[in-house]
């Protein structure tokens, strides 16, 4: 206790309510495969209720919402806005149960299961599992991060993109976000690459986020296509960003993480899903009002997730790398589409109808903020 009363008053209700979260996490059974049609291991820790932390009221139409992320920087709004009670305050007296995933492929098996409700999750797999599913498993209700992921390589070895080829290059999970971004830019060069094994003229390693670090360090990786903070950590070992993906798109701005909910759940309990929202657009609203704030909140929640948090040096990398945003941007989301077309994970797919941003555009007016675009791709 002595280290929480050192601590602020609000990192502190922090770092209690992911402590108590952590405490009850329970095993869970592992998840069939979802990437894209390759082998996907089920990468979670298994559930958790978080407390309410305060929160009163009576519950909404659902008695508790389960909801997906990752101990993810890119995954900020979810790590801060739920342990530091933001959601829980929205919610009333609906329970909010948390599962943590290492990538997406997993995560969106887990949607598909039923065993969550809500997810914070990369385009890509959002993409796959609608897809997959002709179009009935989900729907993306809101955006979360732009940027947050490179292309970080061992400087001996790699000086160019020339350089790439008989190398080891690792990704969070066949399919995820990072793995198409990395197999459709390799494919943009000409290297011949196989989706399903990662075998080619770059071998591509599916490697778990947690420990994608000591792989590179003992020599296993030459580098990574990864989300932050993992890829500031590979630079605090030594390595060098190669390819920063903001580059590769306009303006910079390219979805890296959006919010889905089963469409099941959707339809069962729209104000559930809409007071997820408001919490997810106050939270949201609160890091970029206080960005220096936010960073410590969220490796709070990091180290309690981890069992180890960010050096100053690190988090204030990777922070720089991203920035949260409710809009979806959706009109990138056609591109990463395409992206997972040109490295041979799907075919041409149809997306319309994927978005449903009705409750998000009422909690954004309500605000008084600008409603945002399905770029054509809205619910019909």
């Amino acid at each position: 206790m002595s280290k929480l009363r050192s601590l602020s008053p609000r990192t502190a209700r922090i770092r209690r309510a992911v402590i108590a979260g952590v405490a009850v996490v329970a095993a869970s059974g592992l998840l069939s495969a979802c990437g894209y049609g390759s082998q996907a291991a089920s990468n979670s820790s298994g559930g958790s209720v978080v407390p309410s932390s305060g929160s009163s009221g009576p519950a909404l139409s659902a008695s508790t919402v389960r909801i997906g992320y990752f101990a993810n920087l890119t995954h900020a709004t979810p790590l801060i806005g739920i342990q530091d009670g933001q959601f829980a305050k929205n919610l009333g007296g609906t329970k909010i149960s948390t599962q943590i995933f290492n990538a997406g492929p997993s995560e969106i098996e887990a949607l598909n299961s039923g065993a969550i409700d809500i997810a914070w999750v990369g385009p890509a797999p959002a993409i796959n599992g609608y897809v997959k599913s002709n179009g009935a498993a989900l729907k993306i209700i809101s955006g979360a991060t732009s940027g947050g992921a490179e292309l970080v390589v061992n400087p001996a070895t790699i000086k160019t993109v020339a350089d790439l080829k008989g190398k080891k290059i690792a990704t969070p999970q066949a399919g995820n976000t990072q793995d198409v971004a990395l197999f459709n830019y390799l494919a943009s060069k000409g290297y011949k690459e196989n989706p399903k094994t990662g075998a080619g003229d770059v071998s591509v390693i599916r490697t778990d986020n947690s420990t994608t670090p000591s792989a590179y360090t003992s020599g296993q990786i030459d580098g990574a296509w990864v989300p932050e903070p993992t890829a500031s950590k590979l630079v605090a070992e030594g390595a060098k960003i190669l390819i920063d993906e903001r580059t590769l798109w306009p303006q910079g701005q390219f979805v890296s993480t959006n919010v889905v909910v089963s469409q099941t759940f959707l339809k069962a309990h729209p104000d559930v899903v809409k007071a997820v929202l408001k919490a997810s657009v106050d939270t949201n609203a609160w890091i970029l009002a206080n960005p220096a704030k936010a960073q410590q909140e969220a490796n709070t929640a990091l180290t309690a997730l981890t069992g180890k948090g960010l050096s100053a040096k690190v988090l204030k990398a990777a922070w720089s790398e991203m920035t949260v945003t409710d809009d979806p941007l959706a009109s990138s989301l056609t591109t990463e589409a395409q992206h997972a077309v040109t490295a041979g994970f799907i075919t041409q797919p149809n997306l319309s109808g994927i978005y449903d941003l009705t409750l998000l555009n009422q909690v954004l007016t309500a605000e008084g903020k600008p409603a945002v675009s399905a770029a054509g791709l809205g619910a019909q």
